[in-house]
């Protein structure tokens, strides 16, 4: 047994709490899903133009075999990051709870490493330079979703039209930052293309309709840099659109063509306890193995800025 096995006695009971938990407000897992992987570090292909390219299959009888050139194949490194949290637990409060504790506790910490992936996520695809320059737009003044005379629909169909002439895909995700949210459900030029005479605001299921694009989620989450710090969106006034992946009776892979991935270890995350010297605090940790990638910049489109 190796020594990291000697020293991690996972608990079944607390793992499969972890695994059942789902952050309402966390929304990252929609541009960059978690696929499972076997090691923590290898190479995985990295999707462009090529990946959606149409190849004759067709062969005549004696003829040689159709290939693929190898030279159009790229690899992308990737070096998979520990996540590693603890809640300790004294005896006596364990005793003198009126809850259980270690539940609390496997919450708390699962949580906290959902919000770190969150965090990543978000940092990593509302970065400009995370993608090339026929993929992203900042937007000013009059063409900010905040003044009355821009124009959604039209930016949102050049983002889809960067993606397809790309990829050949169009985009199937569409992540909005509240903000940016905000501003559209109540644009005025949105609000005329619906068909009935309510006065309402615009809602989610009117915009993939509008802008035809199947899977739409709003990032609402929140962080603090201390516990007395005032709350901060994740996610700005973006929006990210991008073809993800959905696989196969919904099981990806690293090889299924995509804008991206979460490549995790297989069999984690994985909650412990351990005692503390002095055998009075126990402690319940929360470990993960994954980190998230950007394979394929060409099947994502960042519209940063979206109000004034």
């Amino acid at each position: 047994m190796s020594r990291l096995k000697e020293l991690r006695i996972v608990d079944p009971v607390l793992t499969n709490l972890a695994t059942g938990y789902s952050g309402n407000e966390y929304i990252g897992h929609h541009l960059l899903p978690f696929v499972p992987v076997e090691k923590e570090a290898g190479q995985i292909p990295r999707f462009g133009k090529e990946a959606f390219v149409e190849s004759r299959t067709e062969r005549a009888i004696r003829a040689d075999s159709n290939l693929i050139d190898p030279e159009g194949v790229g690899l992308a490194d990737f070096t998979l990051t520990e996540h590693d949290i603890g809640q300790p637990i004294d005896y006596r409060e364990e005793q003198e709870s009126n809850f259980a504790l270690e539940a609390w506790a496997t919450h708390v910490v699962t949580e906290k490493i959902r919000l770190r992936h969150e965090i990543k996520v978000a940092r990593l695809v509302q970065n400009t330079a995370s993608y090339p320059a026929s993929n992203r737009i900042t937007l000013s003044g009059s063409d900010q979703f905040t003044h009355a005379d821009s124009d959604p629909e039209g930016v949102i169909d050049d983002a889809k039209d960067a993606i397809s002439a790309a990829v050949g895909r169009e985009p199937n995700t569409m992540v909005i930052g509240q903000a940016a949210w905000r501003a559209l459900k109540r644009h005025p030029k949105l609000k005329a293309i619906l068909s009935d005479t309510r006065t309402r605001l615009v809602q989610l299921a009117d915009l993939r309709e509008i802008f035809e694009v199947e899977h739409i989620v709003v990032g609402k989450g929140v962080q603090a840099a201390t516990p007395t710090s005032p709350f901060t969106r994740i996610w700005g006034d973006n929006i990210v659109l991008a073809y993800v992946s959905r696989g196969a009776g919904g099981q990806r892979t690293v090889y299924d063509p995509s804008f991206g991935y979460t490549p995790q270890k297989k069999g984690w995350p994985q909650v412990d306890k351990y005692a503390l010297p002095g055998g009075k605090v126990q402690v319940v940790r929360s470990t993960d193995i994954f980190e998230p990638f950007i394979l394929g910049a060409d099947a994502g489109y960042l519209i940063a800025d979206t109000n004034a």
